[in-house]
């Protein structure tokens, strides 16, 4: 069942971030109007700023419109040490959180 809410997603994404509305828009090329209408759900990004802002925030557009419900982490052109690493310490991170 879809879960549609990408306007709180973008929110999530933005504060989980430390970014403003501005900071994210000037990253994004919008305005904070732009930034503060997707998050109260007044209008919807385009098809080519939704596929942006997933690109920005390292999730899929799946994750985005509540397909998917993780995040991923992109290790492209990172060694396979370093990516068994990175494994390894979001592994623990979920472990010391249960």
């Amino acid at each position: 069942m879809l879960n549609y809410k990408l306007h709180e997603q973008i929110k999530k994404l933005r504060e989980a971030r430390r970014f403003s509305q501005v900071e994210l828009g000037k990253r994004l090329g919008v305005t904070k109007a732009c930034i503060c209408n997707w998050e109260n759900d007044n209008a919807q990004p385009s098809v080519e700023m939704l596929v942006r802002l997933a690109s920005f925030f390292s999730v899929s557009t799946d994750y985005m419109l509540g397909f998917e419900p993780g995040e991923y982490i992109d290790v492209t052109g990172l060694p396979d040490e370093v990516i068994a690493h990175v494994r390894q310490i979001v592994e623990d991170l979920k472990a010391s959180t249960v």
